[in-house]
């Protein structure tokens, strides 16, 4: 929007065209032109750029962020934690550790996102799992067990067909039900 607002100031101090052919040049609403001609006339073309950043400025700067993200790289085990698995508790934690900003464990997820962060679960796997064992019956009995189109027979998937009372069913004996002809 910044940039149309200049362009609109350039057409504004150029003087050829008026508010409404602006409007249709920069696809914007006529009231749209007059408020930015309005602004322009009182404070110049400064008059019209943007209000700059919305909202509250983040607490972390892209430094501290690069800091944070080289110790997440290094792993959980490398900050003290049991696993090697990241939590948000765990990563709130690293973050005060290293910044001394606190984030409450539910918006860490924010910051990992800024980071380009995304949800990792691991693989659950019992203990007990024999990878030899798992083969065979990938292999051999999953093929045995599962279904094949060729088993499968075609056609309708209930047994049953609901026939309307309104509608004779077809091949039934007797008049056609309809309009009469007079």
């Amino acid at each position: 929007m910044e940039q149309r607002r200049k362009r609109a100031a350039r057409l504004f101090a150029d003087g050829r065209l008026i508010a409404s052919a602006i409007a249709r040049k920069l696809e914007v609403s006529c009231q749209s032109v007059s408020r930015w001609y309005s602004d322009w006339r009182r404070g110049g073309a400064a008059a019209l750029r943007g209000a700059g950043r919305a909202g509250r400025k983040p607490r972390l700067n892209p430094k501290q962020l690069r800091q944070i993200e080289k110790e997440l790289r290094r792993g959980a085990r490398a900050q003290g934690f049991g696993t090697d698995l990241w939590t948000l508790p765990r990563v709130s934690k690293v973050i005060e550790h290293l910044t001394g900003v606190h984030y409450h464990p539910g918006h860490v997820w924010r910051i990992l996102g800024a980071m380009d962060w995304s949800l990792q679960r691991p693989a659950r796997q019992a203990r007990e799992r024999n990878p030899e064992k798992v083969k065979l019956w990938l292999t051999e009995r999953w093929p045995a067990v599962k279904k094949t189109l060729v088993d499968e027979k075609h056609g309708f998937s209930l047994k049953t067909r609901v026939v309307s009372r309104s509608v004779p069913r077809s091949g039934e004996p007797g008049p056609r039900k309809g309009k009469r002809r007079s």
